[in-house]
C-alpha cells in the first residue's frame, strides 16, 4: 500500500519538563515537536529530603527521583490532554554520583579522574499522561557506560574554558565539544546526550501510546513489503 502520511500535527501532544536543547533537539530529530514547560524543582532539596526519609539513594536511584519531581512539577501547571515527559542525568563515577560541576575549578577536577577511565551515564525518564482523569504515571532509568579518552592538562583546561562542560551533568558532552573525549559508548547512545529513544517508546507503550502517536509530520508505510 502506498505510504500513509501522518498529520503534521500529532494525536498526542508531548510536553518535555526540561531546558536542555539537547533533549529537544533528539526529540526533533526523531520527530516529535515537544511543547517545552521548565520545571520550578529544587534539585538539591529534593534529593535530601528523599535520603532523609530512605537513606542513601543509587545513582540510578536519583536520576529516576529528580526526573518524576520534574514531570510531576510540570504536569499540576499544564492543561489536560497533554503528556508530560521529565529526564533527568547523572554520571556515576566510583560509585559517586556527578550532575553539572558547580564551577570551572570543579569541571578540572571531575575531568582529571575521568580521562582515561570508564563511568556510567544513568538518565531518569517518567511520563505523566494528563489526558483524562486517572491517567499512568510511570518512568524507568536508561544507563549507558562511556569510555572516557586520556586528555592532556592543556586539553582538559580548554576545553572547560569553552564553558560547555558546565552546562551538562558529567561536565561532558558526545554530542558537541566532548564528542572527541568519548572513545566508546555501550548501551544507547541517545542516552548519554540525555533521552534514550528506545526506552521513551517503551515507556509510551506502557501508557497505551503508539509511538506515531507523537510523531507528526512524517511519512509512514501501512503494512509491510
Amino acid at each position: 500500500m502506498p505510504p500513509s502520511p501522518l498529520p503534521d500535527v500529532p494525536a498526542v501532544q508531548l510536553v518535555l519538563a526540561s531546558a536542555s536543547p539537547a533533549r529537544r533537539s533528539t526529540l526533533r530529530s526523531a520527530g516529535i515537536e515537544p511543547l517545552v514547560v521548565v520545571s520550578e524543582v529544587d534539585e538539591d532539596l529534593t534529593v535530601a529530603e528523599a535520603t532523609d526519609r530512605y537513606g542513601p539513594l543509587e545513582p540510578a536511584d536519583i536520576a529516576l527521583l529528580l526526573a518524576r519531581a520534574k514531570a510531576e512539577d510540570v504536569a499540576a501547571r499544564v492543561d489536560a490532554g497533554v503528556v508530560v515527559l521529565g529526564c533527568d542525568s547523572v554520571l556515576e563515577l566510583d560509585g559517586e554520583v556527578h550532575g553539572k560541576p558547580g564551577d570551572a575549578a570543579e569541571a578540572v577536577a571531575r575531568w582529571r579522574r575521568m580521562r582515561g577511565r570508564s563511568g556510567v551515564l544513568h538518565t531518569g525518564h517518567w511520563l505523566v499522561d494528563e489526558r483524562g482523569s486517572g491517567g499512568p504515571t510511570l518512568g524507568a532509568t536508561a544507563s549507558t557506560t562511556v569510555h572516557f579518552a586520556k586528555l592532556s592538562e592543556e586539553e582538559i583546561e580548554t576545553y572547560v574554558a569553552t564553558g560547555e562542560p558546565l552546562t551538562v551533568a558529567g561536565a561532558f558532552t558526545i554530542d558537541g565539544l566532548g564528542g572527541a573525549f568519548v572513545t566508546a559508548v555501550e548501551g544507547d547512545h541517545h542516552n548519554v546526550v540525555g533521552l534514550s529513544l528506545p526506552l521513551l517508546r517503551d515507556l509510551l507503550a506502557d501508557a497505551g501510546i503508539e509511538w506515531f502517536d507523537v510523531v507528526g509530520g512524517v511519512d509512514r508505510a501501512d503494512g509491510q513489503g
